[in-house]
C-alpha cells in the first residue's frame, strides 16, 4: 500500500475516534462511563465516587428524625426502591378508605421473586393512626438494611436468607388527622370510617360482627397469598411485647380478672416476646408507663392477661394462617415529639433486627410426592399443638420451635397421612423433607381392588367354575 493511502487511513481512524469521543462527551458520557453503565445496578449503586464529567451522581436517600406524612413517606419509599433496586421492591396491598396506598417494601437479596426454601417475614406499623413511633421505626429500618447490606454480616445474612416485608402504615388516613405530641386520646386511632382496625378481624373465641374495613380486608388477602412465618404488629401507648391469645372464652370473668389465655405454642410466643424485649434498650426492665400500674415481668405479657379484646390481628394471623405474630408496644406516649425519635431508634434497632432472625429457628423443609413433585396445601401440625399450618405451592413449610423432640403430622388430599419424628437443636434449623404416598382407596380396611376381586358380580353370588379353574391351573403344561 502506498504511503499516501496509509496517511489517509490513519487520518480517518483518528478523526472517527475523536468524533465519537466528542459526541459522548457532549452527551455526558465518556467511553469508560459507557462500559460502566453495562454493569449490574448493585455495582452502580455502591460506586459513590467520581463518575466522569457531565454525569450526575445518584442522590442516595436520607431520612431525618421527624414524622413523615403520606406524601413524604411515599416519596421516600419510591426513592429507596429506585436507588436500591437490587435489594428492594415497593408494592401496595390495597387502599385505605380515603384512597391512600397501603405500601409495603420488600427488602431482600431477591426482592421481586420468592426464594425457594427461604421464609417470608413482616412488620406492620401504624395500625392505629395516632401511634406513630412504629411508622418511623420501619422507615429507618428500611434505610438501615439497604445501607448496611455490604457492611454488616448479620444484615447480609438476613437479606440473603429472608424476604422481609415492611409496612410503615396500615392506617395512613388516621395518621393524617393525628397530632404530634398527643400522648393519649383517640384522635387518629381509627380509620376514616371510625373503625378500630385491631378489632376488625375474625375472632376464634367470639363472634365479631364489626363490618370489615378495606384496610383489614387488604391484610387478610395479603397473608392468604404469601406464607408468612413470623410477624410483628407495632403499636404505641405502652412499653411491652404482647403475645397471643388476645381473647379468652371466659367472657364474664376475663374482663374483670384479666386471666392469661395461652396458645398451644406458648413456649414459642414467650420466647419471641423475650427476644424482642431483651434486645430492646429498656423494654426488658418491665417498667410501667403510669404511676401505680403493674410491672410487666421481663417486659412481656400475654395479651388476654393484660386486657382481653375481640377481633385482634395477632390472633387471626395465628389461628387462620399459622403465622407467629406478636404485638410490640414501643412508646408510653402514642405520638411523642419528633425530638425523641432518635432515642426510640437507638432502643429498637437491635431488637427489630434480631426478632426477624427468629424465623430461622425450628424446622423447615418440603412435602413432595413419590415423583418428587411438591404438594401444595398439605395440612401440617405438631402433635400436641393443635394450631396447624400449610405448605406453599412449592411444597415448602416452616415452623418456629424451641429445642426438643417433636412429631410432625401431615395430611393431604389423595395421599396417605404420615407422622415423622424429629429433633430441634438450638443453633440451626432442622431440615425435614417429607414424602407422601398416593392414597389407595379402601373398603373395610382392604384396598378396593382386592375387595372387588373377591366379590362376584352378576346373577350368581359365587363362581360355579371356580373349583374347576383352580384344578386346571395347577396341571402341568405339556408340550
Amino acid at each position: 500500500m502506498k504511503a499516501g493511502k496509509w496517511y489517509m487511513l490513519t487520518f480517518v481512524i483518528t478523526f472517527l475516534y475523536f468524533y465519537i469521543y466528542a459526541v459522548n462527551y457532549v452527551r455526558g458520557a465518556t467511553v469508560q462511563d459507557d462500559i460502566n453503565s453495562r454493569f449490574s445496578f448493585s455495582q452502580f449503586s455502591q460506586r459513590q465516587g467520581y463518575l466522569g464529567p457531565g454525569v450526575q451522581q445518584p442522590i442516595f436517600p436520607q431520612l431525618s428524625m421527624q414524622y413523615h406524612n403520606y406524601t413524604s413517606m411515599t416519596t421516600f419509599l419510591r426513592h429507596v426502591s429506585t436507588i436500591y433496586a437490587n435489594l428492594t421492591a415497593l408494592y401496595s396491598i390495597g387502599q385505605s378508605v380515603q384512597g391512600r396506598e397501603l405500601w409495603v417494601m420488600v427488602v431482600s437479596r431477591s426482592p421481586y421473586e420468592h426464594m425457594i426454601g427461604k421464609p417470608n417475614v413482616k412488620y406492620v406499623a401504624n395500625m392505629h393512626g395516632n401511634e406513630a413511633v412504629g411508622r418511623e421505626m420501619i422507615l429507618h429500618l428500611i434505610l438501615y438494611l439497604v445501607q448496611n447490606y455490604e457492611k454488616d454480616y448479620y444484615v447480609r445474612w438476613l437479606l440473603d436468607n429472608t424476604r422481609i416485608h415492611l409496612m410503615p402504615s396500615m392506617n395512613p388516613d388516621g395518621f393524617e388527622v393525628a397530632t404530634e405530641g398527643t400522648c393519649q386520646g383517640g384522635q387518629g386511632r381509627y380509620n376514616a370510617r371510625g373503625f378500630d382496625l385491631n378489632r376488625n378481624f375474625p375472632d376464634y373465641f367470639k363472634n365479631n360482627n364489626k363490618r370489615s374495613q378495606p384496610e383489614s380486608e387488604a391484610v387478610k388477602e395479603w397473608i392468604s397469598k404469601i406464607q408468612f412465618v413470623l410477624s410483628g404488629n407495632i403499636h404505641g401507648g405502652a412499653l411491652v411485647a404482647s403475645y397471643p391469645f388476645d381473647n379468652t372464652p371466659n367472657s364474664i370473668f376475663s374482663t374483670v380478672l384479666s386471666t392469661p389465655s395461652l396458645t398451644p405454642d406458648h413456649d414459642v410466643f414467650n420466647h419471641l416476646a423475650n427476644t424482642y424485649a431483651f434486645n430492646h434498650g429498656r423494654m426488658y426492665l418491665g417498667e410501667p408507663c403510669k404511676l401505680g400500674a403493674p410491672r410487666f415481668e421481663n417486659g412481656t405479657t400475654n395479651g388476654a392477661a393484660w386486657y382481653p379484646l375481640t377481633g385482634g390481628m395477632q390472633d387471626y394471623h395465628y389461628i387462620w394462617h399459622g403465622v407467629m405474630e406478636i404485638t410490640l408496644e414501643l412508646s408510653c406516649c402514642k405520638f411523642p415529639p419528633a425530638s425523641e425519635l432518635q432515642g426510640f431508634w437507638e432502643d429498637n434497632r437491635k431488637a427489630l433486627l434480631k426478632f426477624l432472625g427468629e424465623a430461622h429457628r425450628g424446622v423447615k423443609g418440603f412435602v413432595k410426592n413419590q415423583d418428587f413433585q411438591p404438594i401444595e396445601g398439605a395440612n401440617m401440625k405438631i402433635r400436641g399443638r393443635d394450631v396447624g399450618f400449610q405448605t406453599t405451592k412449592e411444597g415448602e413449610f416452616w415452623r418456629i420451635l424451641l429445642p426438643g423432640i417433636y412429631t410432625m403430622e401431615v395430611y393431604a388430599d389423595g395421599y396417605q397421612p404420615r407422622e415423622v419424628d424429629f429433633a430441634i437443636v438450638e443453633k440451626n434449623p432442622t431440615v425435614l423433607n417429607i414424602t407422601l404416598s398416593k392414597d389407595v382407596p379402601r373398603r373395610d380396611g382392604k384396598p378396593v381392588e382386592e375387595v372387588e376381586e373377591n366379590t362376584s358380580s352378576g346373577l350368581f353370588s359365587f363362581n360355579p367354575l371356580k373349583g374347576v379353574t383352580d384344578v386346571l391351573s395347577k396341571l402341568p403344561l405339556i408340550g
